[in-house]
């Protein structure tokens, strides 16, 4: 996996087509980074694979066009982070704060990523594939999930107050343990996906029905 963005990250393709600036970025394996304030010393501009980054500060930094393979993000603040064209590639995000993120902003190709215990609050995934995707005991008020694919993801103990769906594919999803979801089934796929009983009204809220 790590050669195939190792090719796409040496070519930039300038507005004239007949002419191709060739980029080389360095390759960063195995490194463990802890304590990191990244906002005052920048990140070097890369391709990491397999890194781990515990307690790092990643606020308001530029990530752009830098790529990331099978990395885990420990106790990370990604407040205001910057990550147009930044790949995301089989990541794990655990005890992370990414309000306000613009996932949709990043390189879509082969986007893999699971969350645990992040604070993932107006969090725009909007128009992503998120195909198999987990959130496990996240905060994911007033996220946008407009017009994405959330086949067979998988939402346990979250709270999806505000968040957006619209448009959105939840099919053989599992929402179960989630709370605070409204979901309308006219404007969304939910073909197999799983609700608990409990929860039903999140479904119904535009009818105005009363359950008791």
């Amino acid at each position: 996996m790590a050669f195939v963005f190792s090719i796409i990250n040496k070519f930039i393709f300038t507005p004239n087509i007949s002419k191709v600036k060739i980029v080389q970025l360095p390759f960063i394996c195995d490194k463990t980074y802890n304590n990191k304030d990244f906002s005052i010393n920048a990140l070097e501009k890369a391709e990491y694979d397999n890194c781990t980054f515990s307690n790092c500060n990643f606020t308001n930094v530029y990530l752009a066009n830098i790529s990331f393979i099978e990395c885990n993000f420990i106790d990370c603040n990604f407040t205001g982070t910057k990550i147009k064209n930044t790949t995301f590639n089989n990541i794990t995000f655990k005890d992370c704060k990414l309000l306000g993120l613009p996932f949709y902003q990043c390189n879509p190709f082969l986007l893999s990523v699971s969350f645990n215990n992040c604070n993932l609050s107006l969090v725009q995934f909007n128009n992503l594939e998120l195909k198999h995707t987990t959130f496990n005991k996240c905060n994911l008020t007033e996220a946008d999930f407009t017009n994405t694919n959330l086949t067979k993801a998988s939402f346990i103990d979250c709270d999806l107050t505000l968040a957006a769906f619209e448009n959105t594919n939840l099919e053989h999803g599992d929402l179960r343990t989630s709370i605070n979801y409204s979901i309308d089934p006219e404007k969304n796929q939910l073909r197999n996906t799983k609700f608990s009983r409990s929860n039903i009204e999140g479904l119904l809220k535009k009818h105005n029905i009363i359950i008791e």
